[in-house]
């Protein structure tokens, strides 16, 4: 049987490959030849690190259009690519950008898409993705049409391993049409944040209604800071606009994978636990005793949030 050609579709983090784009790439060696598709202008190092991390291949696409535009002159090379080069499966991250080209993608080709996937593998000829929904279930979700198919797969689902190698580098050429340039990015801001990004932080501290008000978010910060981690929360006080979306975990937030997660005042809706429930160790604080956070805590805590969170960050400033 031909190996298989497992594409990555590959985005940049501060001009270096994002640690999402890292993490497919484990996936795609195990499943059969692994190559990123990067088109945006990119540096020499972070070619070399897409090889390092086991691609065969880099199709670099680096026409500052790319960069200039939004998402349609990604989409328009990339039906042109898969067309001429045919790959089998083509793996995407999931973050706003790649949900963004691949669901313009999988309409301009005819194609289906697997999102949220936690895993994907192949029986046979046939691949077959593990997708999580309504927190404590599983589906597994297969093709129907040949390849190529397109899989979203949820962040933290693959180490990020480097093996070692050099790609060799295929270049992309821009070919677009001024058509697809309808929408072009005039400035990007970055959100200030202190300490470490929420999906990579070893600890999180994360609110919910539990909290009262907004103001009470600091609580948190306070105590996050003292352990090093992030502050995190649930959509219940993201809508009520407490805190920036960024802040969201949860089925329609980010999937987080830390070592200690700290729930406080969070009564743990399966949507939530969808996003954090494989965090080594969880520990919950909330009166209500029969809260459902409590039956997925390693240490459930029944108090007050906001007389507990307190005493936690005066005893560690104390140590």
């Amino acid at each position: 049987m031909a190996t298989r050609r497992v594409w990555v579709w590959t985005e940049l983090a501060e001009g270096a490959p994002h640690r999402l784009s890292l993490e497919l790439l484990t996936a795609a060696r195990g499943l059969g030849e692994a190559a990123a598709v990067l088109l945006a202008p990119a540096g020499a190092d972070a070619l070399a690190t897409l090889g390092a991390h086991g691609a065969a291949v880099v199709y670099h696409g680096d026409d500052p259009v790319y960069a200039q535009y939004a998402v349609e002159p990604q989409v328009a090379a990339l039906a042109a690519l898969m067309q001429a080069e045919s790959p089998d499966l083509v793996l995407f991250p999931s973050t706003f950008t790649a949900r963004d080209v691949i669901a313009r993608l999988a309409a301009r080709l005819g194609l289906g898409v697997i999102a949220n996937a936690t895993s994907v593998a192949y029986d046979g000829d046939q691949v077959v993705a593990t997708v999580p929904y309504a927190g404590d279930r599983v589906a597994t979700m297969t093709f129907a049409a040949p390849a190529p198919h397109l899989v979203q797969v949820r962040p933290k689902s693959y180490p990020v391993e480097p093996v070692g190698g050099q790609a060799e580098v295929r270049p992309v050429p821009a070919g677009v049409d001024p058509a697809t340039c309808r929408v072009k990015i005039v400035e990007t801001i970055q959100q200030e944040a202190e300490g470490p990004n929420l999906e990579e932080a070893n600890v999180i501290v994360a609110g919910g209604r539990g909290l009262g008000k907004a103001e009470n978010f600091r609580l948190l910060e306070e105590l996050a800071k003292r352990l090093g981690g992030a502050v995190g929360a649930s959509r219940a006080v993201v809508d009520a606009g407490w805190v920036p979306y960024s802040y969201q975990i949860g089925q329609t937030g980010k999937t987080v994978k830390p070592t200690l997660y700290i729930a406080c005042g969070i009564s743990g809706a399966i949507q939530h636990l969808a996003g954090m429930k494989g965090s080594r160790y969880i520990i919950a604080i909330n009166q209500d005793p029969d809260a459902p956070i409590f039956e997925n805590a390693d240490l459930g805590v029944v108090g007050d949030v906001l007389t507990i969170v307190p005493k936690l960050t005066e005893r560690l400033a104390a140590r």
